[in-house]
Parts: structure tokens; sequence; C-alpha cells
């Protein structure tokens, strides 16, 4: 079942956003893209299905084409900022030639990407926003990293160029700034009312110190809260420790609690995981939660974990778009790639629309929303994105969907 999202409140504020384009006029993929009549109704799709869309090379083949760096024609121009060296190259690489796959898969005639290399700096992002709107740019898609967008915020309010960028830095949010990114506190609050719902009332979390375990902690809180439970306890970790023993302990003695969210992913995700039974927190009691630092295949190698859920985009809506793009480019995709792929095909809708490309705050922000490799999102003013979000369950197989994503966005009661 799904529970509408609703705005987060405190420090975990501006959780809920919105995005759309069923603007009149658009063209995907040769068709017309039909106009929403408001809230409740299903998002426009920004991505063609598999039978439709163009096919891409076999594999084997060459990749699209680069786009072209400099505005030709008539063509919408918009920019695409993103790390093509420095120590974040190979995941700009990756996002940029996952907005190739777009407009490929699009056969777009209308827009023009603008590339620039970002460096993952600020001050090279700067220049590379100030080069493409000197080029023209009506949007700018990017940049990466928050610096980055921090630095390209200014320039691109002074130019009232809108910016919507891949970072999840969101107290950069608004102000004609949009973060297509993807954001822990909706993924805690999806799975905070799943588990509600199904008979967990009293959360407790583990998570590092530092910005993101401040943004768990609040999140879970605050979660809690809508949901009708209590947070009853909080351990934190200093992230560069190697030993979690002292900490689980902690917060193992005396456990009042039914759920527990682990607000790590990864390597020390694994090394968390099984202090918790040692330690008598008995996973068969007490379930496992995740944000989607849990969508990682290797997790379900850890015993501790199986029977945990997690919120995170359903991995069987960009399974098409995985396997076609290991098949251009001989590697898997990272997860941020589905990011490049939705952020231009977004601005290929938004340039098609009639009579004239409309990259204005009004068309990005339609309520209606998008249908993206992750599934639906949307826009709001604030600047944030809604994604709508299914619940996992990790088993050693392969992450098991339990309850799926929405596909239609329903009325937000805040």
């Amino acid at each position: 079942m799904w529970f509408p999202l609703r705005r987060l409140r405190g420090p975990a504020a501006a959780l809920i956003v919105a995005a759309g384009c069923a603007l009149a006029g658009c063209t995907i993929g040769g068709g017309k893209a039909t106009p929403q009549p408001g809230p409740n109704a299903a998002p426009s799709t920004i991505v063609p299905a598999p039978v439709t869309a163009t096919p891409l090379p076999p594999a084997g083949a060459a990749p699209p084409p680069a786009p072209a760096t400099a505005p030709t024609g008539n063509k919408a121009p918009v920019a695409l900022l993103l790390p093509l060296s420095g120590p974040s190259a190979g995941l700009g690489q990756s996002m940029l030639d996952a907005a190739q796959m777009a407009l490929f898969d699009i056969a777009d005639d209308r827009l023009q990407l603008l590339v620039r290399d970002t460096g993952g700096t600020a001050p090279m992002a700067a220049e590379a926003a100030r080069s493409a709107i000197a080029d023209g740019a009506k949007l700018i898609l990017g940049p990466l990293l928050a610096a980055e967008v921090e630095a390209v915020k200014p320039i691109a309010q002074t130019a009232n160029v809108p910016l919507v960028a891949f970072s999840t830095a969101t107290q950069l949010a608004g102000n004609g700034t949009w973060l297509m990114s993807f954001d822990a506190r909706q993924e805690i609050q999806r799975v905070v009312v799943y588990a509600h719902a199904h008979g967990r009332d009293r959360f407790a979390t583990l998570a590092p110190l530092g910005p993101y375990g401040d943004l768990a902690v609040n999140a879970l809180r605050d979660s809690a809260q809508i949901a009708g439970a209590s947070m009853s306890r909080v351990a934190r970790y200093d992230p560069a420790a190697t030993n979690y023993g002292s900490t689980v302990q902690s917060i193992a003695a005396g456990a009042d609690f039914d759920a527990i969210l682990l607000a790590e992913g990864g390597a020390k995700l694994k090394a968390l995981a099984p202090l918790l039974p040692y330690y008598g927190i008995d996973p068969d009691k007490v379930k496992l939660l995740g944000t989607g630092l849990w969508a990682d295949s290797s997790i379900g190698t850890e015993p501790a974990l199986e029977g945990g859920w997690y919120a995170a985009p359903a991995p069987e809506v960009r399974a098409d778009f995985e396997k076609r793009f290991e098949a251009l480019y001989k590697h898997a995709p990272p997860l941020l790639a589905t990011l490049g792929y939705d952020g231009a095909a977004l601005a290929a809708v938004l340039a098609h629309a009639s009579p004239a490309p409309d990259f204005s705050a009004a068309a990005l922000t339609n309520p209606s929303g998008f249908t993206g490799l992750n599934g639906i999102f949307r826009l709001l003013p604030d600047g944030a994105v809604e994604r709508g979000l299914a619940v996992l369950e990790v088993h050693r197989t392969g992450a098991t969907l339990i309850d799926p994503a929405p596909q239609t966005f329903q009325r937000l009661g805040y």
C-alpha cells in the first residue's frame, strides 16, 4: 500500500517537491503528450516505452555521437554541466552517456545540449555556467556536487536561467534551483510509514556523526510522528571508526524498540549489521530498516540483513536502460546515470512545447509530474523533488519488491 508523503517539519522540512510537464503539444517519440487535469492525474511520460522507443545501435556498435558544445540552427540550447575531468570524471562521463541515450531514444530534433566540463570544482563550474549562458542556454542541467551548485546558482539566478541540479544539498534548493536527486528523507518516511502500517510502533536508529546522520535522525523523528509512532533511541558513531561494538551495545542495552534504521551502506553497513544479533537485537523481533544506500545487491551477502526493508526507486523500471547502457559502454551504469538520462529527457519534452520551447518555472513544476527511469517524480516550487518510491526486502538472491511504487500522485495533505 502507498501512503502519500507529507512535508516533514523542523530540520527535515522542505522534503516534498513538485515537477511536471503535461504540456499540450509536447511530442514524445513522435506522439503527443496529453494535458493532465491536476495533481491526482497520472504523470506524463518523459521516457519512451521500450516498445516504441527508437532502438539503440546493436550491442558492440559505436555509441551515439557526443552532443555539440555550441548551439546550432534553431534548436533550443540547454546546458549540461558535469565533471568530465577530475576525481568524479567517471561518474560525470556515465551521466553524459546516459543523456546521449535519452536524446537518441527520443529522436529529438528541437534540443541542443551545450556540454560543459565542471572539473568537479566550484570555479570551473562557475565558468562553465557563464560559457553556456553566453551561448544562449535557456536551462541548465547539473552540476553534480554541492560546491559546484553553490557556485552556479547565483550566476543562473542573475541570468534568469532555471537550474536543475543533480546534487543532494537540499539547502541550495529554491529560488530558481531544483534538485533532481535522491532524498534520504523521503526514503526514510516511506519505509517508516510502511513499517508502522505493518505493526512497528517504536523506532530507533544507528547513524553516523555528520550531516547525513543528522538528516537521518531528524527524518526518522519526523516520520515516526507523521506515522503515529515514536522514536525511542538514537546512537551515533564516528564515520571513520572501524569498530562499532560499543555503539551497538549501548543501543541494545534495555532495547525498547521494534524497528531500527541503519543509516549506512556498503561495507560499513555489512560491518554494523552482524553486531545487532551479537548484542541481543533479534532480527526476528526487531525489523531492520534502511535508506536508499541499501540499493546495493552486495548487501544480501550479509545474513543479518536478510529480511530488512528499505525504500528506493523500483529497480525493474530502469532494468532495460541498464542492459542497453552496458551493451553500449561496456560497463554497468551507476545509479546517478539515470539522472543524466531523465534530465535530458525532461529538457527534450519541454523543448517540444507548443508554440515554442518552455523552460519556465510553471512548466518545470506542473503538478502532474513525469515518469522517468526511477518511476514517477515531480518538482515543487521550493526546489526539491518528490519521487514515488517502492519498498524492497533484502534477500541473498537480491532485493524483492514488497510494496510497489505509486503510479500516480495523490493530493498531499500539507
